[in-house]
């Protein structure tokens, strides 16, 4: 009998350690998560600052700031040229539906002409 009680009592350790534990995956879980959180927070106060910065003194940079305020505005100029050239591709794609409308206009106004068989040469 005495077997079957240090049976027990080993199973009952066994299990309230197994709780504890997930008790402590639970918890380093949930402050894992919290601290990706904050991480995304510290990441948006950056993007923020940076924003701040460039608006400021984004033409005139101070030191180690220039080459990443030249970067920006090489990437807005870029932009800048890309939409040009997308308003240019809008508006000759415009010239060329407004010239294939008049094409089928012009079809349209071709009467029709029948044809007997006696006025095929052969």
């Amino acid at each position: 009998m005495a077997f079957i009680d240090e049976l027990k009592e080993k199973v009952a350790d066994l299990a309230q350690t197994g709780v504890a534990k997930s008790k402590q995956l639970a918890e380093i879980a949930k402050l894992k998560v919290s601290n990706l959180s904050e991480q995304d927070a510290i990441r948006k106060a950056y993007m923020e600052l940076g924003r701040l910065y460039y608006a400021q003194k984004g033409s005139t940079p101070e030191g180690g700031y220039a080459a990443a305020c030249q970067r920006i505005n090489a990437a807005k100029a870029n932009i800048a040229a890309n939409n040009e050239r997308i308003a240019q591709l809008k508006d000759d794609d415009a010239e060329v539906a407004a010239a294939a409308d008049d094409a089928t206009v012009v079809v349209a106004e071709v009467p029709e002409v029948e044809v007997a068989a006696q006025d095929i040469e052969v």
